[in-house]
């Protein structure tokens, strides 16, 4: 595998600032915003390569699920603040839908498609659950966003339902489906262009570090089936808890955090 210095870094860089000129010269304002991510990503980066070789000389399963243990806390952070809309105990559902769809998916792939020995083998158990946690917190805020706008933006069409007789699950058909659906939308797209449009992240990796590209390929594979596995599963189980949180027994709609608990970025 080719060594990349910090003079390689350093052009790379110099593609981030051409870009923010670019956003300068042309007014567009997202110079301020490309510079604060780039930093976040270098700092953030730097600091999990230093956890992560400490933890990889340890090889201890305490260090490895405490490592699992912050990073999915962050990956619940991350997908209630990027939702425009938020209601109570918004935060432990989205740590609940992230949890279990990492964990469960997660740990199928590691122990049973992968091997991974020791179990807790940091080289295979922390990279494949974190592309998990970071692909399933994105189809989350999405599916929880859409969720709630539907809920507030047709709340007089779901009671209407209601009072012609319809069951909860009825009433709520339209708005679980639709919210699900938008939650796998990123992972669905990354699907469809597999192999025609780009060369996923995996199979460049592989290919990159002189796998075979058959070899590489069966990666990518399972590692999409994995990342639309556990999206799919946590999207599921944020619309389910966003309509145990957001209404009652009988079905009707809560007025608790209606309309409240927003928040209107740029506004």
């Amino acid at each position: 595998m080719i060594h990349l210095g910090p003079l390689d870094v350093l052009v790379a860089t110099g593609l981030v600032l051409l870009a923010g000129g670019i956003s300068l010269a042309l007014r567009l304002g997202i110079e301020r915003r490309l510079a604060w991510v780039s930093l976040r990503t270098v700092v953030q980066l730097g600091l999990l390569g230093l956890v992560l070789e400490k933890i990889f000389a340890v090889r201890h399963p305490a260090l490895v699920l405490g490592m699992l243990l912050v990073m999915t806390g962050f990956a619940a952070r991350e997908a209630v603040a990027r939702a425009s809309r938020r209601y109570p105990w918004i935060h432990l559902d989205a740590w609940l839908a992230i949890a279990v769809a990492a964990f469960v998916v997660g740990g199928i792939v590691t122990q049973v498609v992968v091997g991974a020995r020791p179990w807790y083998s940091p080289r295979y158990v922390i990279p494949l659950v974190g592309m998990i946690l970071g692909n399933s917190l994105t189809g989350i805020s999405l599916c929880l966003d859409r969720f709630l706008e539907h809920l507030d933006a047709r709340r007089g069409e779901i009671e209407l339902r209601l009072a012609f007789g319809a069951t909860r699950r009825e009433a709520l058909a339209d708005a679980m489906r639709a919210s699900v659906r938008t939650g796998l939308v990123p992972i669905m797209n990354a699907m469809a262009a597999a192999g025609i449009v780009s060369l996923p992240g995996m199979m460049t990796g592989q290919i990159v570090a002189g796998a075979p590209p058959l070899q590489a390929v069966a990666y990518q594979v399972v590692v999409m089936f994995m990342l639309a596995a556990a999206g799919a599963l946590g999207a599921m189980i944020a619309a389910v808890l966003v309509v145990l949180r957001r209404t009652r027994p009988d079905g009707s709609l809560r007025r608790e955090g209606a309309g409240l608990y927003r928040r209107f970025r740029g506004r």
